[in-house]
C-alpha cells in the first residue's frame, strides 16, 4: 500500500479503482511500485478527470433517441467511405472490417466510436497535460484498462441478436496509413453506442469490489509546466509523437509556451 503522503486508493467499486495522486511526480513511482507487474493494461490520458470515457460519436448522437443511433452511425460511416474515395493515394491499403474504416477516421478527425489508448503509462500522462485549459475539476486523468478479454467473450457467446455485441473490445488497425499510432504505442476501444468505457466495466463488472479491470488516476492540474518539461527529457513530446510538420509546429509551440522546455 502507498504512503498517504503519494497517493491515496479509494475501495475498488464495480470493476473500477480511483486512485489520486498529491502531485504528478508521484506518477513515476506509482507506476513502478504498481503497475510493473501488470503489463496488459494500456492507458490513456484526459485534461480532466470529471470527463467519462466517451467517444466523439456518442458526444455528437448524445442528444439523438437511441433508436436512430446505429442507423446514423452506419449512414456516417458509409459517407466517409465515398468521401476518401480517390484522397487516400496510390495504391491504398485494402480495409477489410468497420473497424478498419472507423480506425482511418480516428486519423482523420472523423467522429467515430473509437477511443484512443497507448502501452505507454508516460504517453498517456502526456496527453492528460499537454493541453493548457485548466480543468474545471482541478484534476487531470490517466486511465488504465486491462483484463476484460474473459467478460467481453462470455457476452459475445451469449449475444443471440443481430449486429454487433455489446462488448468493450479492442482495435489494433494493421494498416500502414497512421504514422502517430506506431509513434504513440497507440490502439484504440470500441463500446456499444451510448456506453461509455467506464459504464460498461461498472455494468458488466457490477457488485466486484477485488477484480479491477479499469483504473483512474486523478491527478492535480498543479506544476503542470514541470510535468512536461521532465516528459520532454523523455523523449516525450509532439516531435518523437507526432512524426509530420503539425508535430513540428506544435513542438515549438510548447518551447514558447514553456521556459526551459
Amino acid at each position: 500500500m502507498a504512503k498517504k503522503s503519494r497517493w491515496e486508493w479509494k475501495p475498488t467499486k464495480n470493476g473500477i479503482v480511483e486512485v489520486t495522486f498529491f502531485s504528478w511526480k508521484y506518477f513515476h513511482d506509482f507506476v513502478r511500485q504498481e503497475m510493473l507487474d501488470y503489463s496488459h493494461y494500456v492507458w490513456r490520458g484526459q485534461r480532466d478527470s470529471a470527463w467519462k470515457l466517451e467517444s466523439s460519436l456518442d458526444r455528437l448522437l448524445k442528444r439523438k433517441m437511441r433508436s436512430e443511433r446505429e442507423r446514423l452511425a452506419k449512414q456516417h460511416l458509409e459517407r466517409f467511405k465515398l468521401s476518401v474515395r480517390g484522397r487516400r493515394g496510390p495504391n491504398p491499403a485494402k480495409l477489410i472490417t468497420d473497424n478498419d474504416w472507423w480506425a482511418l477516421g480516428q486519423h482523420h478527425s472523423l467522429a467515430t466510436p473509437l477511443l484512443d489508448w497507448t502501452d505507454s503509462a508516460f504517453v498517456a500522462l502526456y496527453f492528460a497535460f499537454e493541453k493548457v485549459d485548466r480543468p474545471a475539476s482541478g484534476y487531470r486523468a490517466v486511465w488504465a484498462l486491462g483484463g476484460i478479454e474473459k467478460e467481453a467473450r462470455k457476452i459475445e457467446v451469449a449475444h443471440s441478436g443481430t449486429g454487433r455485441p455489446p462488448i468493450v473490445e479492442y482495435v489494433r488497425p494493421a494498416q500502414d496509413e497512421n504514422a502517430r499510432l506506431v509513434s504513440q504505442g497507440g490502439l484504440f476501444t470500441r463500446s456499444p453506442l451510448g456506453v461509455t468505457v467506464d459504464q460498461w466495466v461498472e455494468s458488466t463488472y457490477a457488485g466486484q469490489t477485488n477484480n479491477a479491470p479499469l483504473l483512474k488516476l486523478n491527478i492535480p492540474n498543479d506544476d503542470r509546466f514541470d510535468c512536461l518539461r521532465t516528459l520532454n527529457k523523455m523523449n516525450i513530446n509532439h516531435i518523437s509523437l507526432f512524426p509530420d510538420l503539425y508535430g513540428s509546429g506544435q513542438h515549438c509551440n510548447k518551447a514558447l509556451e514553456i521556459t526551459k522546455y
